[in-house]
C-alpha cells in the first residue's frame, strides 16, 4: 500500500512539474520545428540549384544521382513516353512484318515495345487503361475484301466503331490516349481504299484520342504508290514516326503536322490538295518534305461533319417539304457516307413509295442496327455482350432473372409519336401519329429478327474473352425486349407477333410511351407491360416527350387508366432528370395510384 502511495505521490509531482513548466516545453518544441524549417529551406535552394547547373554535366549527373537517392519520391524524371503498343491487324503478314520491324526500330531507341495482334485483344477491356498508362498506341491495319478489316481486326474495329457512336461511352471515353495509324490498301480498290485505316483514325479520334502524327497509308499498287511500293511507303513512315517518338520523349507535346480540328487533320492547301489527287488515282506527285510526306484530310469525315445536320428531327408530316429541297447530288454523297462511316439507310423502296408518299425516305441510325423489311429492327445490346463474357447482366437480370446473352432487343415499329429532350437514340428514327407504312408481316419479322440476332451473335466466336458455353446458349433467344427505338404498340399486328414470340418460348417486355390508350387496351397479354412515365403534370410532359399529339395529355392518362385494367403484370419507367422532372413527387404518386402498376422502376 505504501509502495502504491509513493508512485501515485511521484506521479502527480511530475504532472504538476510539467504544467508549471509548460511554457518552457512549448519554447523548445517550436524552437526545434524552427531549425527543421530552415534546413529544409536550404535543402531545397541546393538542389534547385544542382539542376540549374549546366557547366560541368558530369557535376550535374552526380547531384542529381545524390538528389534522386536522398529524395526520391521528390526528384524522379518525368517520363513522358513510358512505352510503344503496335497493334496489328494482317491477313498475309504484311501488317505484321511491318509491326515486328517497327518493334526493332522502337527498341533501339531504348524503349519498350510490345506487338499485339488486335485478334489477341479485348479493347472493352484494356483500351482505357491507355489513356493514363503514356504509352503510344500503333495501329498498323490492312483493309480486306470490300471495305472490311482482316478477320483478326474484325472484333476490334466493330467495337470500336460502336464505342464511338454509342453515347453512353462519352466523347471524352478515350481521352489521353496518344496514337498514330498506318494503314494498308490497294488504290485499285478506289471505293474501298484503305477504308479500316481511315475508320480507326476518325472513331479513336471521335472518343477524344490524340494523333501523334497525321495518319499514313500505304499502297500496293505500285503505279500509284508515293514511293513505288507499299514497302517503301511504310519506311518513308516509319523513318518520320521514329522522329517523332524522340521529340515525344524529349517533352513536345506539338500533336501532329497539322491543325486537327474535328476530326480533320489538315497541315496545307497543298497538302490536302495532294491528299485528294492520291485519294482519286492521279498519277503524278510531287516531292515534299518529311512533314509533308502522308498528308491525308480525311475527307470523309468532312462529308461526316456536313451531313451533322441531317440528324435532327423530321416529322413525317413534314417530310415532304425537306424532300423538296433535297438534291441528287445530296443524295448520292449521304450514301457514300453511309458506305464509308459503316452506317445503316433506311430507305423507302418501291413497295414503299405509295405508303410513304416521297419517293425516297432516309433516316440515319446507328452503327450495329440490322433493318428488317421496312419498319422493323433489331441490335444486339452491349449488355448481351457483357454476359458472353461472364460478366454482370443488365437490370432485367438483377430483378427478373433474364440472362442478358440470351435477350434480343428488337421493335416492329421505328415509328414513334414522341420527340423526347433524352431520347436514347438521338431522334435518329422516324416519327408520326399514325401507321402509314407498308406492313410487313410478323412471321417474316420474327424470323429475320431471330436471324440478324443470331448472326451478330457469331461474330463474338473466338473474341477474347467470350465464354464457350454462353455463346452456345445465346444461339437461342429466350426473351425478347420490345424496347429498341420507337412506338412498338403502333405497328398494327403487334398481338400476332407477341402470340409468335410466346409460341417460341421467347418471352416479352413490352414498352409503350403511353399515347396510344386504345391500342394499349386491345394488347394481348405480355409477359411484362411497360409504360414509360417521363412527367407528372401536362406542362412538364410537354416540355420533355414533346408529343405529337394535340390531345397528348389526355392520351397519356387514359393510357395510365388503360394499364389498370390489364389482367396482367404492369410496370411504370421513370426516367427521372434532375432539374427537369424530379421535383412533382406528389403529382407521381397520384398517377401511380390511377395505373396501379405492378412495379415502379425508376431511371
Amino acid at each position: 500500500l505504501n509502495v502504491s502511495m509513493d508512485m501515485w505521490s511521484f506521479s502527480y509531482t511530475c504532472l504538476v512539474s510539467l504544467w508549471l513548466h509548460r511554457f518552457y516545453i512549448y519554447s523548445v518544441v517550436a524552437f526545434g520545428i524552427g531549425i527543421w524549417i530552415i534546413i529544409q529551406f536550404f535543402t531545397t535552394k541546393t538542389k534547385k540549384k544542382g539542376e540549374k547547373s549546366n557547366g560541368n554535366p558530369a557535376a550535374s549527373e552526380g547531384t542529381k544521382d545524390k538528389l534522386v537517392n536522398g529524395y526520391a519520391t521528390l526528384q524522379a524524371k518525368e517520363v513522358y513516353v513510358a512505352g510503344v503498343k503496335i497493334f496489328y491487324g494482317s491477313q498475309t503478314g504484311t501488317a505484321k512484318k511491318f509491326a515486328t520491324g517497327l518493334a526493332e526500330a522502337v527498341t533501339s531507341l531504348n524503349l519498350t515495345v510490345e506487338v499485339i495482334s488486335m485478334g489477341d485483344y479485348d479493347p472493352d477491356d484494356c483500351l482505357a487503361e491507355e489513356t493514363t498508362s503514356r504509352n503510344i498506341c500503333v495501329f498498323l491495319v490492312a483493309t480486306y475484301t470490300d471495305g472490311q478489316p482482316t478477320e483478326s481486326a474484325a472484333w476490334f474495329c466493330k467495337w470500336l466503331g460502336e464505342a464511338a457512336n454509342d453515347f453512353r461511352f462519352g466523347k471524352t471515353y478515350l481521352k489521353g490516349l496518344r496514337y498514330a495509324v498506318f494503314g494498308l490498301g490497294n488504290s485499285v480498290y478506289v471505293d474501298h481504299y484503305n477504308t479500316v485505316g481511315r475508320n480507326i483514325d476518325r472513331w479513336l479520334w471521335m472518343l477524344s484520342a490524340s494523333r501523334i502524327m497525321t495518319r499514313a497509308e500505304g499502297d500496293c499498287n505500285v503505279a500509284q504508290s508515293k514511293h513505288g511500293s507499299i514497302e517503301a511507303d511504310f519506311e518513308a513512315w516509319k523513318a518520320k514516326f521514329l522522329s517523332r517518338l524522340q521529340a515525344l520523349c524529349r517533352g513536345e507535346k506539338k500533336p501532329c503536322s497539322g491543325k486537327c480540328k474535328k476530326g480533320k487533320c489538315k497541315s496545307s492547301k497543298k497538302q490536302s490538295k495532294e491528299s485528294s489527287d492520291h485519294e482519286h488515282g492521279a498519277s503524278e506527285h510531287e516531292n515534299t518534305e518529311a512533314e509533308e510526306l502522308f498528308e491525308t484530310s480525311s475527307e470523309e469525315e468532312a462529308d461526316a461533319e456536313e451531313a451533322g445536320g441531317t440528324n435532327a428531327v423530321v416529322d413525317v408530316e413534314d417530310l415532304g417539304n425537306i424532300m423538296s429541297h433535297m438534291k441528287k447530288a445530296k443524295v448520292l454523297l449521304l450514301e457514300r457516307m453511309s458506305h464509308i462511316a459503316g452506317l445503316n439507310l433506311l430507305i423507302c423502296h418501291p413497295v414503299m413509295e405509295k405508303s410513304c408518299g416521297h419517293p425516297l425516305l432516309i433516316y440515319f441510325l446507328f452503327p450495329g442496327y440490322k433493318l428488317i423489311g421496312s419498319h422493323s429492327g433489331v441490335k444486339l445490346c452491349r449488355w448481351t455482350k457483357s454476359m458472353l463474357r461472364g460478366r454482370g447482366g443488365c437490370y432485367k437480370h438483377t430483378f427478373y432473372g433474364i440472362e442478358s446473352h440470351r435477350c434480343m432487343e428488337a421493335t416492329p415499329s421505328l415509328a414513334c409519336a414522341n420527340k423526347c429532350v433524352f431520347c436514347w437514340r438521338h431522334h435518329t428514327n422516324p416519327v408520326g401519329t399514325e401507321w402509314r407504312w407498308k406492313m410487313d408481316q410478323p412471321e417474316m419479322i420474327l424470323q429475320e429478327a431471330i436471324e440478324n440476332h443470331q448472326n451478330m451473335i457469331k461474330q463474338f466466336k473466338g473474341v477474347s474473352g467470350v465464354k464457350a458455353d454462353r455463346f452456345e446458349e445465346a444461339m437461342t433467344a429466350k426473351h425478347c425486349a420490345l424496347s429498341l427505338v420507337g412506338e412498338p404498340i403502333m405497328y398494327p399486328e403487334i398481338n400476332r407477333f407477341v402470340k409468335l414470340l410466346h409460341q417460341h418460348s421467347i418471352s416479352s417486355f413490352l414498352v409503350t410511351n403511353a399515347q396510344f390508350p386504345d391500342e394499349i387496351r386491345n394488347l394481348e397479354p405480355v409477359t411484362q407491360l411497360y409504360v414509360s412515365v417521363d412527367a407528372s403534370t401536362k406542362e412538364s410532359l410537354k416540355r420533355i416527350d414533346r408529343p405529337l399529339f394535340k390531345d397528348f395529355w389526355q392520351r397519356f392518362l387514359d393510357s395510365l387508366k388503360a394499364l389498370s385494367e390489364k389482367q396482367q403484370r404492369t410496370v411504370y419507367r421513370l426516367t427521372l432528370v434532375k432539374a427537369w422532372n424530379v421535383d412533382e413527387l406528389k403529382a407521381y404518386a397520384d398517377l401511380i395510384a390511377l395505373g396501379k402498376p405492378d412495379f415502379v422502376e425508376v431511371k
